[in-house]
């Protein structure tokens, strides 16, 4: 589908919603649904960057750069599309950083049926609002995006998840550049990546053992904790903390917290400023948890 074609999909009046793999929620219940481009357009590793439509799975374009020795920061599932709409990084963010920047360009439809750009092709583009930014983690309310510039970055040529005896936090400052460090209230986790020697010279040096990584990852709610708040999770319920990131993967839905009543007034007019009829993924709170 080209991206003209989507914006015709998505039309100028009438409440619509987006759909993809369904692996993040599904869309709007009773709203017209379109779907996003599906395609690898081309790939530039020299530049390290790709772009594609947002309805192609993560999977297929992951596939596809290994053959170049790159990834994108996206967590494994689902679309590009729907990764970027939620906005939720995977894991290995410790690392990799945050998923909101992978994304350089999209070319998206506001709710005139209008193809907007946002961004550009490069890293340092931006001279006004960074639109890009915005948009992650809008799960759509603002607009439906439909094509993409991303950000790759080198695939590691050797991975080890480890097990590390002692506090969590202190595990963490001794490393270097650990990928990802996990904690149950029990466990802790080690993702290392890098050249092979190097991943086991600093297993061996402060004690790591080579581990598989934790069976699940609890999908109930995402949590999000001050370091020192951390040891209030144990009797709560199963979870896997993101040490160095805040991020509590839980059993359960996280607490309901007060919204600030100014955060909720700036998201309020800013879903009026581009979608003043609400008709994108109508009835979607992006302040509810995901």
């Amino acid at each position: 589908m080209e991206l003209e074609e989507f914006a015709e999909e998505v039309g100028t009046t009438g409440p619509v919603t987006i759909a993809g793999l369904a692996t993040r929620g599904g869309p709007v219940d009773g709203v017209r649904t379109v779907m996003a481009p599906v395609g690898i357009d081309w790939i530039e590793p020299e530049e390290m960057t790709v772009q594609c439509g947002a309805g192609t799975p993560v999977e297929e374009l992951d596939a596809a750069l290994a053959r170049y020795g790159q990834a994108v920061a996206i967590p494994p599932t689902g679309t590009i599309g729907g990764a970027l709409a939620l906005g939720h990084s995977g894991i290995r963010r410790l690392g990799y950083g945050p998923v909101r920047d992978v994304l350089l360009q999209a070319r998206y439809v506001n709710a005139a049926g209008e193809i907007v750009k946002a961004g550009g092709p490069t890293v340092k583009n931006v001279t006004g609002f960074d639109l890009c930014r915005l948009l992650v983690g809008s799960r759509g309310t603002l607009g439906f995006v439909g094509e993409v510039i991303l950000r790759t970055r080198p695939r590691a040529s050797f991975e080890q998840w480890f097990v590390a005896d002692g506090d969590p936090f202190e595990v963490y400052a001794q490393l270097y550049r650990p990928t990802s460090v996990l904690w149950d209230g029990t466990t802790t986790w080690v993702l290392l990546e890098g050249h092979a020697d190097d991943v086991r010279a600093q297993a061996a040096d402060f004690g790591l053992v080579p581990a598989d990584p934790p069976a699940v990852i609890p999908t109930g709610g995402r949590w999000s904790l001050a370091p020192h708040r951390l040891g209030e999770l144990r009797g709560t319920g199963a979870f896997i903390a993101e040490i160095g990131v805040g991020v509590v993967h839980h059993e359960h839905p996280a607490p309901v917290r007060e919204v600030d009543p100014a955060v909720l007034d700036l998201h309020r007019r800013i879903k009026h400023q581009f979608d003043p009829d609400g008709r994108l993924n109508p009835g979607v709170d992006v302040l509810a948890p995901a």
